[in-house]
């Protein structure tokens, strides 16, 4: 078991800035892909972004390719999404994901953007963009 808590959070103009941290905690030894995802009042979660349980592999949704950046420290059990150039179309309660791997083999470098291979979900943290 791994519980996730998310952090960072809050309400920017549009075209600022906000870094979202995630804790891991629990089964941290082992290897986890960690995704970003988010979902908007009357939206479908979508993915935002994800990181192999290596480290070398990042994968980004096209809305937040080249605004956002993920990144993780798995010393500290910590993975975060730093969000620049926000738009108001960024507005929604953010998750962090977990979804464990197998060391030592290809799963390690996989950054996966299907949500339903993710096993372990934080609670969310709001992020509101105003214009």
């Amino acid at each position: 078991q791994v519980q996730l808590v998310e952090s960072g959070g809050g309400l920017v103009q549009a075209g600022g800035s906000l870094r979202l941290s995630c804790a891991a905690s629990g089964r941290t030894r082992s290897a986890y892909a960690m995704g970003w995802f988010r979902q908007a009042p009357g939206k479908e979660r979508e993915f935002v972004a994800a990181i192999s349980g290596t480290g070398s592999s990042t994968t980004y949704a096209d809305s937040t390719k080249g605004r956002f950046t993920i990144s993780r420290d798995n010393a500290k059990s910590t993975v975060d999404l730093q969000m620049n150039m926000l738009k108001p179309e960024d507005t929604a309660v953010y998750y962090c994901a977990a979804r464990p791997v197998s060391p030592l083999t290809i799963e390690t470098h996989t950054a996966p953007s299907d949500s339903a291979k993710y096993a372990y979900w934080g609670q969310g943290t709001q992020v509101t963009v105003s214009s």
